[in-house]
């Protein structure tokens, strides 16, 4: 089968597409047949090596890539009880997408409902998962609340602040164009901040009083987190959930303080989805809200597997909108 491997740690030209065997499933897994992995920054963090307490060794075989995917169950192992062959599903959060096969843990994999399309699936499934922990779960969005999102035009941003709105949060949205601006919009978000225009932290200090907002989204990392904090109301909340601008490698506890006892917080998907259960409410959330028209997901392009090099130079030019797909 065809995949793309990491044989070396860099940027996106190690990205190498080979043959490799096909894998068989054991007992608690399924074989998915893919034809869709979505690209996200975190498949960038493992391919820089962010993600990893040690650099790769010329000894190291090549890495798997790509952490969601979409596809139909070709074979189930003896002991799957939840899905069968035929199913199409959406994963995420198990390494190996780009690839035209996976094996893949059955309790991670989830049945796409009948009247949603396979491309809306894998482009809301993993991106929604994060930003409904992001909202629900980090956060406690409510009525009353405010909060901040970075990057809002982007594969998580631009579902966050829809989750946001639902819960009745005022949202104050940062974008860097506006073309984004405008997209972000037309998701019913007021509140937005050019932020190569203006200082994000300033606007939103002009716009809560001074006051400062509960809740900061921050997936850009190096370039913002200093401010972020700042914009953050007393005793509020600022949540690192990215760092595409570069890795934020401390916080001083004497910075929160100042700024107002500020709690501070590095989520991850893997914590927030460490069983079917967990997996299963997430998943209904997301696609519930898809079929009542309360939540809109954006694809940025489609691209086939072979364009994997521009695509990730693509994302990590931050010039795109919503969710970039590989098609296989």
């Amino acid at each position: 089968m065809r995949a793309v491997v990491v044989p070396r740690l860099g940027g996106p030209e190690v990205l190498t597409l080979v043959e490799l065997p096909r894998p068989e499933p054991a007992a608690d897994q399924v074989l998915v047949k893919l034809k869709m992995a979505g690209v996200s920054y975190g498949d960038v963090y493992q391919r820089e090596g962010t993600y990893r307490a040690a650099p790769l060794k010329e000894t190291d075989p090549p890495l798997p890539i790509g952490s969601e995917g979409a596809g139909t169950v070709v074979a189930a192992g003896s002991d799957v009880k939840l899905v069968k062959e035929g199913d199409l599903v959406v994963y995420c959060d198990h390494l190996g997408s780009y690839a035209e096969y996976a094996a893949v843990p059955a309790w991670r994999v989830v049945k796409v409902p009948d009247a949603l399309a396979l491309e809306v699936a894998a482009a809301a499934y993993s991106q929604g998962a994060t930003a409904h922990y992001l909202a629900f779960d980090t956060g406690k969005l409510g009525p009353g609340s405010s909060c901040l999102v970075h990057a809002a035009a982007g594969a998580v941003g631009h579902i966050l602040v829809q989750f946001a709105k639902l819960l009745g949060a005022h949202v104050l949205a940062t974008v860097g164009s506006a073309e984004k601006a405008e997209f972000v919009r037309q998701l019913g978000i007021k509140d937005v901040i050019q932020y190569r225009e203006v200082d994000f932290l300033d606007e939103v200090r002009r716009r809560t009083d001074r006051a400062g907002v509960d809740v900061v989204y921050d997936s850009v990392g190096a370039a913002t987190i200093e401010r972020s904090i700042k914009a953050t109301k007393l005793r509020g909340l600022c949540v690192l959930y990215g760092n595409s601008s570069g890795a934020v490698v401390s916080i001083a506890p004497m910075e929160l303080a100042a700024a107002g006892s500020i709690y501070f917080t590095r989520p991850r998907q893997a914590h927030h989805m460490r069983n079917q259960n967990e997996i299963a409410r997430r998943a209904d959330a997301i696609f519930g809200a898809l079929a009542r028209g309360q939540l809109k997901v954006t694809i940025g392009g489609t691209f086939p597997l072979e364009s994997v090099v521009d695509v990730h130079r693509k994302l990590q030019s931050r010039a795109t909108m919503g969710k970039l797909i590989l098609t296989l």
